[in-house]
C-alpha cells in the first residue's frame, strides 16, 4: 500500500523570498533585543543569556509539540535562538576573553560537528526531511549554533577586522548575493546553499543591529535599542502576516505492502 500523505509536510515553512526576509529582520532584531537586555538593562552577558536561554527553551518546547507548522511559533523561536545567541557569543569572546577569532573557530567547529552527526545519523540535513522529533531537534541544534557563530563572526569582521558596520553589511550582503546566484545559475547542491545563506543571514543581521544602536562615534546611528527592537518586531509580524508560509514538503514515501 501506498502512503503518499503521512510525514509529507513538515513543521518548518518552505525556503521562500519571504522566509529569507523575515529571517534577516529576525537576526536584526537578536541583536538589538540582545543588546538592549545586556546594555541598556545593564544585566550583563551571563544573565542575558540565562534569560534568552529559558525563553529559547521555551519557544523549542512548544514548537516541538505542535503536530502541523504555526509560523508565528516559529519564528518566535527563530528570534528566541538569535537573541540567546547575541548574549552567549558576546559572553564567550568579552567576559571569558576568548576573542572574536577563537570564539568564531570554536562555533564553527561546533555547528560543522552538528551537521556532520545530524547527516550521520538521518542521511539528510535538507529542510525538506524535518519531519520527525528526532529531525526537529537536531534542526534547532543546528541553528543555535549558526546564530551563535553568526554573531561572533560579525562582530569579528566590524570591530577587529577594522571592516565597519557599513562595508561589514555589504560584505555579507554580497556573499549572500553570491549564494543566490550559484542557487539560479548552477547545480550545486541546494541544502548546502541553504546552510550557507542561513549562516550568513546572522552576521549581516549582527552588524545591521549595531550599526541601528550603536554610538556615532564608533560609526552607528545611535537609535534607541528598544525603538529599532519594537520596529523590527513589527516588521516581522507584518512580514509574517503578507508573506504565505507553507510547509517545506517532501516526496512522497513509498512504505512496504
Amino acid at each position: 500500500m501506498t502512503n503518499t500523505t503521512q510525514d509529507t509536510f513538515g513543521k518548518v515553512p518552505e525556503v521562500t523570498l519571504g522566509f529569507w526576509i523575515i529571517k534577516i529582520l529576525a537576526t536584526t532584531l537578536g541583536e538589538t533585543g540582545g543588546d538592549a537586555l545586556s546594555m541598556s538593562m545593564d544585566l550583563g552577558y551571563l544573565v542575558s543569556t540565562a534569560v534568552f536561554a529559558v525563553l529559547f527553551a521555551v519557544a523549542v518546547s512548544v514548537q516541538l509539540v505542535m503536530t502541523r507548522l504555526n509560523p508565528v511559533v516559529y519564528w518566535v523561536t527563530i528570534i528566541a535562538t538569535t537573541t540567546v545567541g547575541t548574549t552567549l557569543a558576546d559572553f564567550a569572546d568579552r567576559s571569558l576573553g576568548i576573542g572574536y577569532a577563537g570564539g568564531s573557530a570554536i562555533l564553527l567547529a561546533a555547528l560543522i560537528g552538528a551537521l556532520f552527526v545530524w547527516h550521520r545519523s538521518l542521511g539528510s540535513i535538507a529542510v525538506d526531511s524535518v519531519h520527525s522529533r528526532k529531525s526537529e531537534i537536531f534542526y534547532w541544534v543546528t541553528i543555535m549554533f549558526s546564530q551563535t557563530l553568526g554573531t561572533a563572526l560579525g562582530d569579528w569582521t566590524a570591530d577587529s577586522a577594522g571592516m565597519g558596520y557599513t562595508r561589514a553589511a555589504l560584505l555579507f550582503g554580497a556573499l549572500l548575493a553570491t549564494v543566490a546566484v550559484l542557487y539560479y545559475t548552477t547545480k550545486v547542491s541546494r541544502t548546502l546553499l541553504f546552510w550557507a545563506a542561513f549562516i550568513l543571514t546572522r552576521p549581516l543581521g549582527a552588524v545591521v543591529g549595531d550599526f541601528l544602536d550603536k554610538p556615532l562615534a564608533d560609526g552607528g546611528m545611535n537609535l534607541s535599542r528598544y525603538a529599532a527592537s519594537a520596529t523590527l518586531l513589527v516588521l516581522i509580524a507584518l512580514c509574517i502576516a503578507i508573506f504565505s508560509q507553507r510547509p517545506a514538503q517532501r516526496a512522497p514515501v513509498e512504505r512496504p505492502r
